[in-house]
């Protein structure tokens, strides 16, 4: 959430690390928006682009998804380019930052920003609608010669034209382990009685469901009608049986350390951020979900050559390994492990610690993504988790 970002979703992490990795409240329902009449062209919702005269770049990122100790990545940014950045963390949720700024997009309006970081299935549903430019290849080279293999090709965006991965992360379970013993499982941590009422899980659907879906033994990436109503039932028989505390965004780690909650779903890098040995973050037996953050450039962005600059310098190796050593999600750039060993050779001989940076072939077999979902459906499955949700 704004504000104390140590406590947000894309967060600082100085902390300790669960060995089980070798490592309040309900927050607002689910908005619906409907798109028709909202489409437009990219090609024809374009500015003039204003780069090479004047030398700013106005960025909306997720709280504490930038490193902070000087000089810093961006001062070195703006040092090395002369560019000016006017960098906000007002990216809370992706639903919320839509419905700030889809009224103008939908109108072929500026929304006086040139990049924004959404996760996965918010950026393919702007691309989808058109209101997303698409980056001139010669001008970010580094993206495409050092994207890791695993992010190159997603479906909504096969080639990479329109977003560039910022970070990418795991979603799993944490616990306090002074207040509990281990949980092992998401099935656990719906029906297990000793953490009856103690628990909360995200308000980000396809994280929840895509576990809802792992413990009814169906594929988040590959489901039909009847999976999904299995799904929302075990939530909702859940939510019944008073297993769940709240539905969360950021705010989970607050709780999780006082006690007041003492186990969680959770992203990968917010255990971490708490400083509280008594934390840790495991990978369910069902397995992992993970995601990825992406920068995109809106219609009518006024920088775009600045923008293409900023994702080419945080595609430099040196430059990924810097920001990784602040942030601890996963790192979306080849050769910056290498780099690491210059930088911090100590996170590496660390193995829960590199694992959540740098995650080897063990951990990845284990990750599920959501199934890309059409407009019917991702407004139709809305309303049912926003129903598992109110209870």
């Amino acid at each position: 959430m704004a504000g104390d970002s140590r406590f947000s979703r894309r967060t600082v992490l100085k902390g300790a690390v669960g060995t089980a990795f070798g490592i309040g409240s309900i927050a607002s329902l689910p908005l619906f928006f409907e798109t028709d009449g909202k489409r437009q062209d990219p090609a024809s919702c374009k500015a003039t682009d204003l780069s090479e005269s004047d030398k700013r770049l106005v960025i909306s990122n997720w709280p504490g998804y930038m490193d902070e100790d000087k000089p810093t990545t961006l001062t070195d940014f703006e040092k090395r380019t002369g560019i000016k950045v006017d960098y906000g963390i007002d990216v809370n949720d992706n639903d919320e930052f839509y419905a700030k700024v889809a009224n103008q997009l939908g109108a072929c309006e500026s929304v006086k920003r040139d990049m924004f970081m959404l996760t996965d299935w918010m950026a393919a549903k702007m691309i989808d609608i058109g209101w997303i430019q698409k980056l001139n290849r010669d001008n970010v080279p580094n993206l495409h010669a050092n994207l890791i293999d695993s992010l190159k090709s997603p479906g909504w965006d096969p080639n990479r034209d329109f977003s560039a991965p910022w970070q990418s992360g795991l979603t799993g379970i944490a616990y306090n382990k002074a207040k509990v013993k281990e949980v092992r499982s998401f099935s656990e941590l719906l029906t297990r009685s000793d953490l009856k009422g103690r628990i909360t899980v995200l308000t980000e659907m396809r994280d929840t469901m895509g576990f809802a879906m792992l413990v009814n033994g169906a594929d988040p990436a590959d489901f039909d009608e009847g999976d999904w109503e299995s799904g929302v039932e075990t939530m909702k028989k859940a939510r019944r049986d008073g297993q769940i505390r709240a539905f969360t965004g950021n705010e989970y780690i607050q709780d999780l350390s006082a006690g007041n909650i003492v186990a969680c779903e959770a992203w990968s890098g917010d255990v971490a951020a708490a400083e509280d040995d008594n934390l840790v973050f495991v990978p369910p037996e069902e397995g992992l979900m993970i995601w990825a953050d992406n920068a995109i450039i809106p219609n009518l962005a006024s920088h775009q050559g600045n923008a293409e600059k900023w994702i080419n310098y945080y595609y430099e190796p040196e430059v990924a390994a810097r920001l990784a050593d602040f942030v601890y999600y996963i790192c979306p750039v080849k050769g910056a492990e290498q780099e690491m060993e210059k930088i911090d050779p100590d996170l590496l001989k660390n193995k829960a610690l590199k694992n959540l940076i740098f995650p080897d072939e063990a951990t990845l077999a284990r990750t599920s993504k959501f199934m890309a979902l059409n407009e019917a459906q991702t407004t139709r499955y809305g309303r049912d988790f926003a129903d598992v949700q109110s209870g």
